[in-house]
């Protein structure tokens, strides 16, 4: 079984961890025009996959 010589200092952990960050979420684009998350409902629109979920609040 591997043991370590010495601790592993803070810097070098974080060195280690520096490709564990999450990547950048991709942009999809509604029906209307407007970038939205994947998966998610317009906020601009309130459509997902086609339909009308949430009503829109008109002004």
């Amino acid at each position: 079984m591997a043991v370590q010589q010495s601790k592993k200092s803070k810097s070098k952990k974080g060195m280690r961890r520096a490709h564990h960050h999450a990547a950048v979420p991709a942009v999809v684009y509604c029906q209307c025009g407007e970038p939205t998350l994947p998966h998610r409902v317009c906020s601009s629109c309130g459509s997902y996959r086609g339909r009308q979920v949430l009503p829109v609040a008109s002004e």
